[in-house]
């Protein structure tokens, strides 16, 4: 093994350096690094001191044609403006890179059929080996039960994504947590502020809030239906509160019960004395609210870890992890919540 590197010494080594080194091909150094069998093992040995001797890594380019995988996972998001889709896109990303992939994320504008296969299009151009879905919204959801998908993907946030291949917190049942600590706090008029409709969130909170009420055997006031902002909790504060006719709320998610508190404190009301109040989300700032926000946390590093197991998994053909593919959500009772008064 006397032969020198090309000329140029700051080139960085690629994979046919390695072969002509070695005295081998350069598909036998790709059939090293990938672990295939059937190679023997002078040759193996061979090819491994000279990558030894050199401390020589492969980039991404000569690891795609090793692996005749790009290592790299592509992300699509529907509403990443919004608390959640952004926080599971943040944690899909962490656990993506942990693992050693890459990760090529597209946002979409709308959420309909064009949209989403011209996303998919891109990232089967860039020669990702998986795709994560990130969409929240009924129209995203049917257009991505339209489309194909020629690789390995997980949805997230719905139940009945195509094949099954989903990860999504149980809604219904941190609705429930929520729903059932106001009733055992000795609540009965409970309102229920919901998100949009069109989203998949929002409809399982507002069935966990219903189911829980009539287990309690409780006839719930209708819904009032929001947008998850903060301005439309206080527009729902203003025209629902003045009657008094609630003792206790539960908003579907953090921003709309933040609205909601401004608004009691505009009509009077004091929160809790007056009218308990839960979120959804346990966003950073809830802790901070005037009183701290009793809200449903939803562990979004363990939805990325247990998405990505999963999807590599079967990248990899091997077996994921035991993790939970529907994890509960966890009641953090804060100051926004009491009995209430007599």
């Amino acid at each position: 093994m006397t032969d020198k590197v090309d000329d140029d010494s700051s080139r960085p080594l690629s994979i046919r350096d390695i072969a002509r080194l070695a005295g081998v091909s350069r598909q036998t150094v790709s059939r090293v690094l990938n672990g295939e069998r059937y190679i023997k093992p002078s040759t193996e040995a061979q090819v491994r001191k000279v990558i030894d001797d050199l401390a020589w890594r492969p980039n991404s380019a000569a690891r795609a044609l090793a692996t005749s995988r790009f290592t790299t996972i592509g992300v699509v998001v529907t509403a990443r403006s919004h608390y959640g889709p952004f926080s599971a896109a943040a944690a899909v990303d962490q656990a993506a890179r942990a693992r050693g992939y890459a990760i090529v994320s597209a946002t979409l504008a709308r959420e309909d059929e064009q949209s989403l296969a011209a996303a998919l299009d891109t990232f089967l151009a860039h020669g990702v080996d998986g795709v994560v879905m990130i969409a929240p919204q009924q129209r995203a959801h049917e257009a991505l039960q339209r489309v194909s998908i020629r690789v390995p993907f997980i949805s997230l946030q719905w139940r009945d994504a195509p094949g099954e291949r989903v990860v999504a917190f149980d809604q219904r049942e941190g609705a429930r947590l929520a729903t059932r600590h106001l009733l055992e706090l000795g609540h009965s008029r409970i309102l229920h502020l919901a998100g949009p409709q069109d989203w998949n969130e929002a409809e399982e909170r507002m069935h966990g809030f219903l189911e829980e009420m009539s287990a309690w055997d409780i006839a719930p006031p209708p819904p009032a239906l929001g947008d998850w902002t903060s301005d439309l909790g206080y527009d729902v504060g203003l025209k629902l509160l003045r009657p008094r006719d609630y003792t206790a709320v539960f908003a579907s998610n953090d921003q709309m019960a933040l609205g909601l508190i401004h608004a009691a404190a505009d009509l009077g009301l004091s929160v809790p004395g007056d009218l308990s109040v839960v979120g959804f989300d346990d966003i950073p700032e809830a802790k901070h609210f005037s009183p701290p926000l009793t809200t449903v946390r939803q562990d979004f590093s363990l939805l990325g870890a247990v998405a990505i197991d999963l999807l590599l998994a079967e990248i990899e053909g091997t077996s994921p992890p035991d993790r939970p593919e529907f994890p509960v959500p966890e009641l953090i009772v804060r100051g926004s919540t009491v009995p209430p008064r007599r």
